[in-house]
C-alpha cells in the first residue's frame, strides 16, 4: 500500500468526523429517516471538497488564497472566527507549510491596525502525537479556552481522568491547553519587550499574530541567513537577552534553535511556544535549558562566534533558577517592596 495513500485516507477521515452535521446537531439526528433505497457513496475527493466550500460560504469566507484539497475545510473553520470578529478580511498565502501547523498570510482589518498578519492554524490531533508530551506538561496548568487554569475547576478530577484515559473530550481539552499556553506566552513575552510576534486573537486550532515579512516574501528563519561576525555577535546578545527575559518570567522555551527564530532586515523574532515549560516547575528543567543553548551557541559558532553553551547554561540556572535560600529572600523583599509601592 502507497503510504501517501495511507496518510489521505486518513486525513479524510478526521475530517469527515470533523464536519459531520449529525456529530453536533441532535435535532438533525433525531429527524433522520431510514433510508429507502441505496444511494451511491460519492468519491472521497467530492465529499471534502463539498464540506470544504460550505464551511467558507455559509460564513461569506472566500480567500484570494486557494487551499489544497485536504486543507480547505480545516483551514476556513479554524480562521473563521477571525473573520466573523472581523479581525482579517481575506486570506492571502501559505508561508509556511509543516507537520505541526501552517502559517498563513492575511489581510488585517482596521480593527487590529490593518496591514499583513499571520495565523498560524495546528494541524488536527497534532498534540495527541506529541513526543515526551509529559515533559512539557509538567509544572504547568491546563488552560481553557479563555486561558484559565481548569486545575482550579470543580471538573478537575473529570477532566484528569479525561486527559489519562485520552478520551475525546480530554485530547480536546490537551488540545486547547496547548495552543493558550503559546498564546498566553506571546501575551506575556511581547508586553515585556521580547522578540516574539505580537498575538492579536487565539481561535480554537489557530493564532493570530503580527506578520514578519512583506507582501511577496516571509521572514526567512535563521537556519537559512548566513550572517558576518559582527551582525552574529550581536545577534547573539539579543537571543541570549531574550532567554533571559523568559527565565524572569519563569519560562524556558522548550524548542528553541535557528529553526524557530525568524530573521528580517537585521531583526530576529523568536516564534512557537507550544512547548514553553516552567522553568521552577518542571523536573526536566535544566535539560530543556541546556538543550535550547547548546542548539543556539551550535549555529552562533557556524557564524564565528564561538560560545561555550555549557558554562552560558550553567550561568542561567545559577542565576534564575538555582538560587540560594539568600537570593530568594532577597527576591522576596524586593517584590513585596515593589508591591507596596
Amino acid at each position: 500500500m502507497n503510504p501517501k495513500h495511507d496518510s489521505y485516507l486518513d486525513d479524510y477521515e478526521q475530517y469527515e468526523t470533523l464536519f459531520d452535521p449529525m456529530r453536533s446537531d441532535r435535532k438533525a439526528r433525531r429527524g433522520r429517516k431510514p433510508k429507502t433505497k441505496h444511494t451511491p457513496k460519492k468519491p472521497q475527493q467530492q465529499v471534502i471538497a463539498e464540506l470544504g466550500e460550505s464551511v467558507g460560504l455559509e460564513g461569506g469566507f472566500k480567500t484570494t488564497y486557494q487551499p489544497g484539497l485536504f486543507e480547505e475545510g480545516w483551514l476556513l473553520q479554524s480562521l473563521r472566527d477571525f473573520y466573523t470578529q472581523h479581525y482579517i478580511s481575506d486570506v492571502l498565502a501559505r508561508v509556511k507549510g509543516g507537520k505541526e501547523a501552517s502559517v498563513y498570510r492575511c489581510q488585517a482589518t482596521p480593527a487590529i491596525g490593518g496591514g499583513l498578519v499571520a495565523a498560524k492554524v495546528y494541524r488536527p490531533n497534532i498534540f495527541r502525537n506529541l513526543r515526551n508530551d509529559a515533559m512539557y506538561r509538567e509544572g504547568r496548568g491546563v488552560l481553557s479556552a479563555e486561558g484559565h487554569d481548569l486545575n482550579q475547576s470543580v471538573h478537575t478530577d473529570r477532566m484528569q481522568r479525561a486527559l489519562g484515559k485520552k478520551t475525546a473530550y480530554g485530547r480536546q481539552v490537551a488540545h486547547t491547553s496547548w495552543l493558550m499556553h503559546e498564546f498566553k506566552t506571546l501575551q506575556t513575552l511581547h508586553a515585556a519587550g521580547g522578540a516574539v510576534p505580537k498575538p492579536f486573537a487565539a481561535g480554537e486550532n489557530a493564532i493570530l499574530m503580527s506578520y514578519h515579512g512583506d507582501e511577496d516574501r516571509a521572514a526567512p528563519i535563521l537556519q537559512d541567513v548566513v550572517l558576518d561576525v559582527d551582525e552574529a555577535r550581536s545577534l547573539f546578545n539579543v537571543v541570549l537577552w531574550n532567554v533571559e527575559l523568559m527565565l524572569k518570567h519563569n519560562l524556558i522555551h522548550g524548542d528553541l534553535s535557528p529553526y524557530n527564530i525568524l530573521y528580517w532586515e537585521g531583526r530576529i523574532t523568536i516564534i512557537d511556544f507550544p512547548q514553553v515549560i516552567n522553568s521552577q516547575g518542571n523536573g526536566s528543567a535544566r535539560f530543556v535549558l541546556e538543550r535550547d543553548i547548546i542548539r543556539i551557541c551550535d549555529y552562533f559558532a557556524e557564524q564565528g562566534v564561538e560560545r561555550d553553551a555549557e558554562a552560558v547554561a550553567h550561568r542561567l540556572w545559577k542565576r534564575y533558577i538555582a538560587k540560594s535560600p539568600r537570593d530568594q529572600k532577597a527576591d522576596e523583599s524586593r517584590l513585596l517592596a515593589e508591591d507596596e509601592e
